[in-house]
């Protein structure tokens, strides 16, 4: 009897497993991985370590011109009453200019990928556009728009918007082909398989010309200030220059790229909270 009823617990074990019972899903891995920390903060401490060794350790660099980082952080912390305001200044002049210029790029892009005459017509202007070196442009925007806020949006405006475009337009032009039958098949109208198929299809390469543009918004808004009245940081990266303090100087070049680092990671987690298929469905490095 107990044989039997081994041998039908037996049975019934195969059958399960030649069923596909429900197995014990595995553990998720932890959300913030120990890497993605641990080594941005190694890559920073090299770079600080290589700084202080051409600075200080060799003494390769003259110090007026390039100060180590010990005398930097000391100018940071002394003029921080002025460059933290003005460090806000310039992050607000970066995303205001950025969100525009993404709006202006991701419907400049749609008119493009609609329209095979619209993008003959106007593609090569854009091209030439983009060809202007921006740096010209600043004495002439000051003029043409006037002071405060306008120059340095428009030159963020003016660096940021061509990567959006193009990638906008290579996205929606390129939409995989068994999605686009997919979509003819079940008689879908032009603006269904726009929001269901080409649009979520061209999202990725979106994301890739807006991370392209995120640094380049920073730019811009520097490179704006040179020429206007704002008291961000590249007014004070002019100032400080001016009067010799080529450390406090520094310590504005440093703040500017720590922001343009935090306004892509956050950029870098807008993308993956807004396209979650995008890993599951691309093969990791």
């Amino acid at each position: 009897m107990t044989e039997t009823t081994g041998t039908r617990s037996g049975h019934t074990g195969t059958q399960r497993a030649a069923t596909g019972a429900p197995r014990p899903a595995p553990a998720r891995r932890s959300a913030v991985r120990p890497g993605a920390v641990g080594l941005p903060l190694l890559g920073a401490a090299i770079t600080l370590a290589a700084w202080w060794l051409v600075t200080s350790g060799l003494e390769l660099v003259h110090p007026v011109s390039l100060p180590p980082p010990q005398v930097v952080w000391k100018a940071l912390t002394a003029g921080s009453d002025v460059l933290v305001p003005a460090l806000g200044v310039t992050a607000m002049l970066t995303v205001v200019g950025f969100l525009l210029s993404t709006a202006a790029g991701v419907l400049i892009g749609m008119a493009l990928a609609a329209s095979r005459r619209v993008e003959r017509m106007f593609a090569p202007l854009l091209v030439a556009v983009n060809a202007v070196p921006k740096i010209a442009l600043g004495p002439l925007l000051v003029v043409s728009v006037g002071w405060g806020s306008k120059p340095v949006l428009t030159m963020v405006f003016l660096l940021c918007f061509f990567p959006i475009v193009l990638s906008t337009a290579t996205g929606l032009t390129t939409t995989p082909a068994d999605l686009a039958d997919l979509a003819r098949s079940l008689n879908a109208s032009w603006w269904q398989a726009f929001r269901k198929v080409r649009l979520p299809a061209a999202l990725p390469q979106i994301f890739v010309g807006l991370k392209v543009a995120m640094p380049l918004a920073a730019i811009g808004a520097v490179i704006g200030e040179f020429y206007s009245d704002q008291e961000g940081l590249g007014y004070q990266i002019l100032q400080y220059n001016g009067i010799g303090d080529t450390a406090t100087a520094w310590a504005a070049i440093v703040l500017i790229a720590a922001m343009s680092i935090l306004l892509y990671s956050a950029l870098s987690a807008v993308e993956r909270f807004a396209l979650p298929w995008v890993r599951a469905t691309t093969s990791a490095r």
